[in-house]
């Protein structure tokens, strides 16, 4: 089982930044794929981006160039850091993990972003 724990959400206004970090415990060990979800009201779950042990990324469209993605550190822990925040940003946003498909969720955290 692997356990995840996310922090760093909140309320920040447009063209703010936020980071969001998300550290694995567990049985980290079978971790290849670390990514970062996000859920707005009445929409369905999307993948913002999503990091490989080698580094190999994939960035949603939404967010490319604004969203890079970072890790797993030694720590365990992968980073999104969000800059240029948009109000059509604000979701509850999930780190996932697993081996080959994202089979491990964190609670969420809520960012909110203020026009």
């Amino acid at each position: 089982q692997v356990q995840l724990v996310e922090s760093g959400g909140g309320l920040v206004q447009a063209g703010g930044a936020l980071r969001l970090s998300c550290a694995a415990s567990g049985s980290i060990v079978s971790i290849n794929t670390m990514g970062w979800y996000r859920q707005a009201p009445g929409k369905q779950r999307e993948l913002v981006a999503s990091i490989t042990t080698r580094g190999i990324t994939n960035d949603a469209d939404s967010v490319k160039g604004r969203f890079p993605i970072s890790g797993p550190s030694a720590q365990n822990t992968v980073y999104l850091q969000m800059n240029s925040l948009k109000p059509e940003d604000t979701a509850v946003y999930y780190c996932a993990a697993g081996e080959w498909t994202h089979d491990y969720w964190g609670q969420g955290t809520q960012v909110t972003v203020s026009s």
